[in-house]
């Protein structure tokens, strides 16, 4: 199904892997030009090359940490470039940190800070001047379900979940701010996603090791029996994507400042 979204543009950060990557993908079928933002240049070269081979559509890259403020303020002036306009942004980029609240240092409070709630703010404090002078435009910030409940071990999210938090009261505080220009703002809010390199990373740092992949799939499970989840199954990248393109697309054009939580959450009630 066409979302009306056939000659925009868009930025996504954290676009080479995972939601990020099916975001582009799903965003270059709809006829999106897409700037894919993200760290890593072979990542990106590999996203790049996966997306135009899948889709037949050009996409543009670009180098970026998104905790590093010399490199944001490039982002208006390589999109200006690659693009010309830019009609969406989606804030993709972040990461957690599971460990108890004591043993969470200020290294790890700081970085998470930078990496999921200043990215955001800093990025579209940049990037919403230009959609005013376009008069419109469309954001999507992810966030994650640490922002909106308590999660019991292994998650334990006292870092990651305040920032999470912010990310979700910022996009409504933006909905409200920016509505009378013609941008909406939503806020994505996934449940546990299976996606390789974030399982990769929480398996690290709860073992404090590499798992091979009987144990990676055992300790899945016993995460899948926690009490806290109250998922029946993991999400997978391609459903987000769908969600996040289709609150960015014309068809939701009456939804701002939403939480839009994706998560197969089955009331237990």
């Amino acid at each position: 199904m066409k979302l009306g979204l056939e000659g925009k543009t868009a930025i996504v950060t954290g676009g080479s892997k995972g939601i990020g990557l099916e975001t582009v993908r799903l965003l270059a079928e709809e006829g999106v030009k897409v700037l894919v933002c993200a760290r890593r240049e072979d990542a990106l070269a590999e996203c790049r090359s996966d997306v135009e081979r899948s889709t037949g559509v050009k996409v543009e890259t670009l180098s970026l940490d998104v905790t590093d403020l010399k490199q944001i303020e490039r982002l208006p002036a390589a999109a200006r470039d690659r693009l010309g306009r830019v009609d969406i942004l989606v804030n993709n980029a972040g990461t957690g940190t599971y460990k108890p609240f004591l043993e969470v240092t200020d290294e790890e409070l700081q970085y998470g800070m930078a990496i999921n709630f200043f990215a955001q703010f800093r990025i579209c404090q940049r990037i919403i001047p230009i959609m005013i002078e376009q008069n419109g435009g469309g954001i999507v910030n992810v966030s994650g379900e640490t922002g909106i409940m308590v999660t019991m071990p292994p998650f334990l999210s006292s870092c990651t979940g305040p920032a999470k938090s912010a990310e979700i009261r910022f996009s409504k505080i933006l909905a409200n701010e920016f509505g009378p220009h013609n941008i909406r703002v939503n806020c994505v809010v996934p449940g546990f996603v299976n996606t390789p390199e974030r399982f990769a990373k929480w398996e690290r740092e709860l073992a404090k090791r590499n798992l091979g992949e009987e144990e990676a799939e055992a300790e899945r499970k016993r995460w899948s029996e926690n009490n806290s989840m109250r998922n029946t199954r993991w999400g997978t990248p391609e459903e987000l994507a769908n969600l996040i393109v289709f609150a960015l697309s014309d068809r939701a054009s009456f939804v701002n400042g939403a939480v839009l939580v994706a998560d197969n959450a089955q009331d237990k009630s």
